[in-house]
């Protein structure tokens, strides 16, 4: 049986790794630039990170009905549907809270070790304080709320790029931002196969867990890879929203495939802040996941496979 030959680009992008494959390797270049241009808009508009981005302009507009672009509109809309489908466990008024534990910008600039924050356990403002119509795409945030769209808007960039690299070149596309993984057109023969793991750089290899995907998305999140230390405090980036500060969870990470990324997304960053919590909500929505425990053993929830021992190197992770 032939391998299939796939192309591969790999890159940097909204702060995390950028991988790109394509089942048409001579597409790969146009491919790629169809990626980037969703990319750069998806920065401009979405990133907490930037001056001049477009989010970081509403913030700073409180008590106030802004207007706001289509892209920004629809990773608005994504947070807030988050926000209801995991009742508040997926909240994108953590802005302020995730800035003051130490996540005030780009991960790669956040610095390892640092003197001791004074923090104290209070809810978050919360996702219904928020006015938005999508029909009209008018936004007013109240005063002393801060959005940061971080658990969906790279989910969302990565559904909305496969799809942007499909409809330029055909074919079938893969694109994974930091391990938020969509998929568009028609899948290799067997499928992508996505290596399951807690850090996106992980080495591809076949003795790992993996599952095999034709459509929509698989994302994972997790506390053991995105973590520093104030005053020899651990802490991590998932925000549970009832106290403002990190999420105290008996899972390590969560690995969720769905119908999109963004679905993904939101089922896994949910499932940390929802802890044993998350088990009967992903069984109720039927959502395939696998989560793994403080100790390393894993529980694979609503059909997610049980692993067989396979020749397959994984795809992507």
């Amino acid at each position: 049986m032939t391998a299939t030959v796939l192309g591969i680009a790999d890159d940097r992008a909204l702060g995390s790794s950028l991988r790109l494959i394509v089942t048409r390797p001579q597409s790969l270049a146009a491919a790629k630039a169809a990626v980037d241009d969703v990319i750069r808009a998806a920065d401009v508009a979405a990133s907490r990170f930037r001056d001049d981005s477009e989010l970081t302009m509403l913030n700073a507009r409180p008590d106030q009905v802004t207007i706001v672009s289509p892209l920004l509109a629809s990773a608005i809309a994504a947070a807030l549907r988050g926000a209801e489908l995991t009742g508040g466990a997926v909240d994108p008024t953590i802005g302020a809270a995730i800035r003051l534990v130490g996540y005030d910008g780009d991960f790669a600039s956040i610095e390892a070790d640092g003197p001791p924050l004074h923090l104290v356990a209070r809810g978050i403002p919360g996702w219904k304080a928020i006015r938005f119509s999508s029909a009209t795409r008018s936004i007013v945030i109240p005063r002393g709320v801060e959005l940061d769209l971080g658990a969906t808007a790279k989910a969302l960039a990565a559904d909305l790029a496969a799809a942007a690299a499909h409809k330029a070149v055909g074919g079938g596309v893969l694109v994974s931002l930091g391990g938020d993984i969509a998929v568009a057109g028609d899948a290799p023969p067997g499928g992508w196969l996505v290596q399951a793991s807690e850090d996106s750089a992980a080495p591809l290899a076949e003795t790992e867990e993996t599952v095999g995907i034709a459509s929509g998305g698989v994302a994972s999140s997790g506390t053991a890879v995105r973590r520093w230390l104030r005053g020899g405090v651990e802490l991590h980036h998932i925000i549970d929203p009832a106290t403002g500060l990190p999420a105290e969870s008996c899972w390590r990470s969560a690995t969720v495939v769905a119908g999109s990324c963004v679905d993904a997304n939101i089922a896994s960053t949910g499932a940390i802040v929802m802890s044993e919590k998350a088990v009967p909500w992903l069984v109720l929505n039927r959502m395939a996941a696998r989560l793994v425990r403080r100790d390393g053993s894993v529980d694979r929830i609503a059909g997610w496979p049980v692993p067989v021992k396979s020749k397959l190197i994984p795809t992507i992770l």
